[in-house]
């Protein structure tokens, strides 16, 4: 492949699975202005933020091994078609009941991109080179989350809410053109798995028996928990409680996907130097420390709005050491069911955070109940990591991992 053919390939495979920040992040900032409009609380229009979250658990489960039955091109554009419809049946919503059903049909249209895009990078490459196109694509991708809030809040200056939903039906029809027509298929007909549903569950029933894979799957669970009680709360916090404007809350949410990015851009250097095991440790330590200390600048309010950005940064930077490693110490243990350890660990992971979401509008709309959610869930992914995956375990596996985590 040369290397034009390669920036192409990671353009289009970036801006599929750029979707799904871009679904998930671009409407944080119209939050309370569609709680206002449809009457509904806090906690009700986070509703609609779980709901794309349980779509993308239900697309990882579904369309992962879908995808390797019958090829990465079919289920792709019926993904990415079901984005567009549910787009834009969101505009004329008349209530958040509806909304919150069309996010999960977004959601499984997410997951359509997100597991195909994926795939597709697999069939291709393997090994030093696999690593090496990801950590392009995650540049390219790793853009969507710090530009998302901006562009909706730019889109809320001309437009009410429902212009956030114009945009993304808009995204989508762009991705399934070049999709239908830029994407060849890449799983050959005697490359397709064919144990239909019932091989299916025992690949899923031989994951969940090891202790150290189910492990290791909740602490990626865990922790992408704290990341969305973040994405959840951060705009009724940041604009409700602190008074910024639809503008800069855009900004400070685009500061914080910065803190995500460098690290996930930085674990690729220090991989080079150390084990994927010892690096998970201290990034989730890190974060326990920087959650705990997050809550107590709530409670207190020391420092205010500052303190609260700087802890938070440093929560999200950890986070993004974590986020590649878990998995990637995960999936090395399944080599010969890869398709399925991912679909069942990214399902975890989506439904994990699909439940952190609305428990923060539970607990309240301010930064104490945010934080204690952050920064449970980062302790509790510490827990898990320390007490049932237990990273001596895991010596040995540093080569074929790192492979995988550099990205």
């Amino acid at each position: 492949m040369t290397p034009r053919q390669r920036l192409r390939l990671v353009l289009v495979l970036g801006s599929l699975i750029a979707i799904g920040p871009l679904t998930i992040d671009m409407y944080l900032p119209a939050l309370p202005a569609i709680a206002d409009e449809l009457h509904t609380t806090s906690a009700g229009v986070q509703l609609t933020l779980t709901g794309t979250l349980a779509g993308l658990a239900l697309g990882q489960l579904l369309i992962g091994p879908l995808s390797d039955a019958v090829g990465r091109r079919r289920p792709l554009l019926a993904g990415i078609g079901l984005h567009v419809l549910a787009s834009l049946l969101c505009v004329v919503a008349p209530n958040i009941a509806v909304v919150g059903t069309l996010r999960v049909l977004q959601g499984l249209g997410v997951a359509a991109a997100s597991v195909v895009a994926t795939a597709i990078v697999r069939d291709l490459f393997s090994g030093a080179s696999f690593a090496r196109l990801f950590s392009r694509l995650m540049l390219v991708m790793g853009a969507a989350p710090i530009l998302a809030p901006t562009l909706g809040s730019g889109l809320l200056r001309w437009s009410d809410w429902r212009g956030v939903f114009v945009a993304l039906a808009v995204f989508g029809v762009l991705l399934l053109t070049v999709a239908a027509f830029g994407i060849r298929e890449t799983l050959p007909p005697q490359r397709r798995r064919h144990g239909g549903v019932a091989g299916t569950l025992r690949d899923y029933a031989a994951l969940l028996r090891d202790r150290t894979f189910v492990g290791l799957v909740l602490v990626a669970g865990l922790s992408m928990a704290a990341l969305f009680a973040y994405v959840a709360g951060s705009s009724f916090v940041l604009q409700g409680q602190y008074g910024l404007d639809e503008q800069e809350f855009g900004l400070a949410f685009g500061a914080g996907a910065v803190g995500l990015i460098a690290g996930t851009q930085l674990n690729v250097r220090l991989l080079r130097r150390y084990p994927p095991q010892r690096i998970l440790v201290s990034a989730l330590g890190l974060g326990s420390v920087a959650g705990i200390v997050l809550l107590a600048f709530a409670v207190t309010g020391v420092g205010g709005l500052a303190t609260i950005l700087a802890a938070l940064w440093v929560v999200l930077t950890a986070a993004g050491f974590a986020l590649p490693n878990a998995p990637a110490l995960a999936l090395s243990r399944h080599g010969e069911a890869a398709g399925t350890a991912a679909a069942l660990l990214g399902a975890v992971q989506f439904g994990v955070g699909a439940l952190a979401a609305p428990l923060v509008g539970v607990l309240g709309t301010g930064s104490v109940a945010m934080a204690a959610v952050v920064a449970g869930g980062m302790i509790a992914a510490t827990t898990v990591l320390l007490v049932v995956v237990r990273p001596g375990r895991l010596a040995g596996t540093e080569p074929a991992v790192a492979a995988v985590a550099a990205h």
